[in-house]
């Protein structure tokens, strides 16, 4: 992830920027795909055995109310949420955990977050506040603001999400980036690394999730490939698919 901006308070890491989401058919996503090597490469974190890809894991907080899930729903302008992030399937893999808040500004997406261990998790998934309170991360405002979101809206961990991610960047604009999200599943969990007989529900089959990701503006090859594909911005949140998908949640809209 390339963001606009890595203001580092101790620990915390800060991001800020567009975000627009594109929902293709697997014949759209290779002709598309195609066009935009030729302008960006991968990043350097992709994984060839898995297709220059990396997995994406996300455990999302929400309440008995579905709070989160209905604010995305209703198209809140100022909302946030909390999940726990890694970029493996495997609990002894060596790739970085974080807590995150994900959040929206009228029309810029934040994010901010701090680095967790595997010990971590623990504590922040347990379905009681109290174990936080001791928590190596006391001082932190992000914590902070995490344990009052329990507290006051009594959260726990309700659905993981993870799926594969093809991600582009530029060498022109670091702040551009896409990736294509693909083979998006979900299982109602409150572990990061549920046992592998957990079930898990496929969504959006067949489809990949485009995401263009900026700071100011997107260059103008991808506006045409915008045109000639005649692609529409879509309002996508895998954690309202997965939701949905695990039966936790109903879009009665």
């Amino acid at each position: 992830m390339i963001p606009q901006q890595n203001q580092q308070h101790g620990l915390t890491e800060d991001f800020a920027r567009y975000e627009f989401k594109y929902l293709l058919n697997a014949g759209q996503c290779n002709v598309i795909e195609h066009e935009v090597a030729q302008f960006m490469k991968y990043d350097g974190f992709v994984h060839p055995e898995l297709g220059n890809r990396y997995i994406v894991r996300s455990l999302y907080f929400d309440n008995l109310m579905t709070t989160h899930y209905f604010d995305k729903i209703d198209g809140i302008r100022h909302r946030r949420k909390f999940r726990i992030r890694t970029y493996s399937r495997i609990s002894n893999s060596p790739t970085p955990i974080f807590l995150e808040e994900k959040g929206r500004h009228i029309d810029r997406t934040f994010k901010t977050r701090i680095p967790l261990i595997l010990e971590d998790i623990k504590s922040f998934t347990s379905p009681s506040e109290s174990i936080l309170v001791d928590c190596r991360f006391a001082e932190n405002e992000l914590f902070q603001r995490f344990v009052f979101s329990r507290a006051r809206l009594r959260t726990y961990p309700m659905v993981l999400v993870d799926y594969e991610r093809r991600p582009y960047t530029s060498a022109f604009d670091l702040n551009f980036r896409i990736t294509f999200d693909s083979h998006l599943r979900a299982t109602a969990t409150s572990e990061l690394f549920p046992s592998a007989n957990k079930q898990w529900f496929e969504t959006l089959a067949g489809y990949t999730v485009l995401e263009v990701k900026f700071h100011r503006r997107v260059p103008a090859w991808f506006h045409r490939i915008i045109k000639t594909h005649n692609l529409r911005r879509q309002s996508i949140s895998k954690f309202c698919k997965g939701m949905e998908i695990c039966g936790l949640a109903q879009n009665l809209s």
